[in-house]
């Protein structure tokens, strides 16, 4: 009897829980969606609120959550500059039991112009669940306005 019973406790467990790459997905989806209605802080929540978040892009490295955020707020001021954001999930392999490694491409529409690029994230799962701890985001091109180049 003990046996069935720890069977079956183990199968419902196990039904219960989500394995990690459908979580990361679920997570990624959510700041596509967050961005899409100009919301940088719920976009914000996919990351490591801490210090030792590692941002990487054209311009070079941001350290910290804070300054991650301020540096999203500063390059992307409204919708306008916002645009469509869209991923697109390549791969996303576990590195352990705490750690995920997820490479993808984005799509920055917006009104005058297209941005796209490939990004790599470095994820680790905590009491609050998979967040972003590294983040390296790299353009295609330069924009044909001349402006900045942006990457995510």
């Amino acid at each position: 009897m003990y046996f069935l019973t720890a069977i079956l406790f183990t199968g419902v467990f196990s039904s219960c829980t989500t394995p990690p790459q459908e979580e990361l997905r679920h997570i990624l989806q959510k700041q596509q969606n967050a961005w899409n209605a100009g919301d940088i802080e719920t976009f914000m929540q996919g990351y490591l609120n801490s210090d030792s978040l590692r941002f990487v892009g054209s311009g070079g490295e941001v350290r910290g959550w804070q300054s991650t955020l301020e540096r999203y707020r500063r390059t992307y001021p409204d919708l306008e500059a916002m645009g469509h954001l869209s991923f697109d999930l390549r791969e996303i392999r576990m590195l352990g039991s705490r750690h995920a490694m997820v490479f993808g491409a984005y799509t920055l529409e917006r009104s005058d112009d297209q941005l796209s690029g490939l990004f790599t994230l470095i994820a680790e799962h905590t009491e609050d669940g998979w967040r972003i701890v590294h983040d390296h985001t790299s353009a295609d091109s330069i924009p044909e306005t001349g402006g900045d180049t942006n990457d995510m």
